[in-house]
């Protein structure tokens, strides 16, 4: 043989030698990671009501808001409080003029003195016209005369005593009134404004009470009558005040379609001033229990989802299938399949085996 072929051989020789010992090592490889267990980090099923927060903006306002307005009409001759002012009962707000309705009241006074006169001048008219009548002077159609000016007379002074408490009642309508502490929330009129009766002057957010008022979608509207609501102020994100369900519009609003809803603050304090921006939290609490496991967890090769649970001994795992309630963007939620306080593994499941042994590196409550 000569050496051209002697040397093919001794390459091929010496490459199948080389891939037994490679393939030795490799199972000695494999040997010792089989027997040495692998590391897991695992967490602890915790079984909580599903209470899915909702969260929507809205707007502190007061429990009684009153528009006040004069009584009568008038040129407004002063404005005596500013929007912010706290004003008490009895305060003034506004004031008008009051020299047309001063006339209008000695005009009434006139009158009811000419009414007085004109009833002494019937009385007595009538007295003489009896006096005459019992000595014959004088006939029954004279009396009857004389007892009808009478009656007129006496229903002229009642008219005009009426006409006196009128004028008298819109001059003390010219003075604009608190009728209840409060805090002045808008004023719509300025001194030398002529204004009608009716026509709102002043807007009195009474004290006491807050509120915070949103717009719900129909979706919401179980769940805002029977669940919990909570608000929190955007100006103090800290503090949380409970809430509780007031008044629920009728009809949506037909341009966004939603609800107005009004929630009263039970433990409100100074903190919560009226417009400022809050945030309602309506929650379910009698929501149907589950657990929440990282989407890692999960183990499907087409089945069903299933999670690794770690043994009592520690040093096992147990493929459990397991019933998803949902799906988030990094979470499932379980509702059965395991039991609470049961172990399962976090991460790297796809190359886990459940006769592999393990060790536990780290637990961790999820």
């Amino acid at each position: 043989m000569s050496a051209n072929l002697k040397y093919p051989i001794r390459l091929k020789i010496f490459a199948i030698a080389g891939a037994a010992v490679a393939m030795a090592g490799c199972q000695d490889s494999g040997k010792r990671q089989a027997q040495e267990p692998r590391p897991v980090l695992v967490i602890s099923v915790n079984y909580q009501p599903q209470a899915s927060d909702r969260r929507f903006v809205g707007v502190i306002k007061p429990r009684i808001e009153t528009d006040i307005s004069f009584r009568v009409g008038g040129k407004v001759a002063n404005r005596l409080v500013d929007v912010g002012d706290t004003v008490a009962v009895g305060q003034p707000l506004a004031t008008l003029e009051e020299t047309d309705l001063r006339l209008q009241a000695e005009q009434a006074d006139a009158e009811q003195r000419a009414a007085t006169g004109a009833l002494a001048q019937a009385g007595a008219s009538e007295g003489r016209a009896n006096g005459l009548r019992r000595g014959g002077w004088s006939t029954d159609a004279q009396v009857e005369l004389a007892r009808a000016a009478g009656d007129e007379a006496r229903a002229r002074l009642a008219r005009a005593q009426r006409a006196v408490e009128l004028p008298r009642n819109s001059l003390s309508y010219a003075r604009l009134l608190a009728d209840a502490p409060g805090v002045v929330t808008a004023a719509f009129v300025e001194p030398g404004q002529v204004v009608s009766p009716g026509q709102t002057a002043i807007r009195v957010a009474k004290a006491g009470e807050r509120e915070v008022v949103v717009s719900l979608p129909e979706v919401f509207l179980a769940t805002a009558r029977a669940g919990e609501a909570h608000v929190s102020l955007w100006a103090a994100p800290g503090r949380q005040f409970a809430a509780k369900l007031r008044e629920i519009a009728p009809s949506a609003d037909p341009a966004t379609r939603t609800y107005l809803a009004k929630f009263s603050l039970l433990e409100s304090d100074e903190d919560v001033r009226i417009g400022m921006t809050a945030t309602l939290t309506l929650s379910d609490p009698g929501g149907e229990k589950v657990a929440r496991v990282p989407l890692s967890a999960l183990f499907n090769q087409g089945a069903s989802p299933s999670l690794y649970v770690v043994n009592d001994a520690g040093n096992g795992v147990v493929l459990k299938p397991v019933l998803i309630s949902s799906y988030d963007s990094a979470d499932a939620l379980i509702k059965g399949g395991v039991e609470e306080g049961d172990r399962v593994v976090a991460l790297g499941v796809q190359k886990l085996d459940a006769r592999q042994s393990i060790k536990v590196v780290s637990s961790l409550s999820f």
